[in-house]
This record gives structure tokens, sequence and C-alpha cells, in this order.
């Protein structure tokens, strides 16, 4: 899950952001003993991190931005999800269609494709029917 400090990609600062940051603390600071300077700089390290990465991600490609949000944790548990919801459905609706189908005895498992072959026998022997 995300603090409300991350952003959605969480990657780590590349070394040039990381200088960027610290130098920029250091020079506020000026080496003395000055709260207000510290102060200053702790807030600055919160708030550019996520930024800086956000203009980091701007000049890459769009395939690359997709590859580095599908990384996430959060999106691969979304995506998860996601497909567990499908194959729920699908398999909810094979099972409707065996409901359907004549098979001796009634309640005979079948595989998924013997219930669409199936299926195929008995609409063809359904049209036969009506057009005889």
């Amino acid at each position: 899950m995300l603090n409300s400090d991350q952003t959605e990609i969480d990657l780590p600062p590349t070394h040039s952001e990381s200088e960027s940051v610290f130098s920029d603390c250091g020079s506020r600071a000026g080496g003395t003993e000055d709260t207000a300077g510290v102060g200053l700089c702790a807030q600055s390290r919160v708030a550019e991190p996520g930024e800086a990465m956000k203009k980091d991600l701007q000049h890459l490609s769009r395939e690359e931005r997709r590859r580095r949000r599908r990384a996430t944790a959060k999106y691969r548990t979304a995506h998860a999800t996601r497909e567990r919801i499908r194959v729920e459905a699908f398999n909810m609706a094979f099972a409707e269609l065996r409901k359907l189908l004549p098979t001796l005895p009634p309640d005979k498992k079948l595989s998924k494709i013997e219930i669409l072959r199936l299926a195929i026998c008995y609409i063809s022997y359904l049209n036969h029917v009506l057009d005889v």
C-alpha cells in the first residue's frame, strides 16, 4: 500500500537527484548550527524527490512509463484481482451452458472443450429439428 508521501511509482532516486537535494541542503545550512536552515533542508527533502521523480519520468517514452507503472506491487495486485474476476465469470458462463446441455448421466463432469463441442452438436440438432 502507498503512504501519503509516496508517489504511484516507487523508484529510487538517481545519483544526480540525491546529490542535488543534499547539495542544496548544504548550501542553505552553510555549515553552521542554524536550526532554521536545517528545518528548510528537511522540508526540501520531503517535497523535492516526488517532483524530481515526476520530471525524470516525463522524458521517458510512453512504453517505458507503462513498463515502470506495471512493475509496481499496487498494479500487479489490481491486475491479479481483475484476472481472477474474469476467470470466475468465464467459469460461471461454462457452468450455465453445461446446465442447458443434455448428457447421460446428467451430472457428468465435462471439460470446457467437451462443453463447447456438445453445445455445437446440440445447436445443430435443434436446427435440424426446426427444419423438419
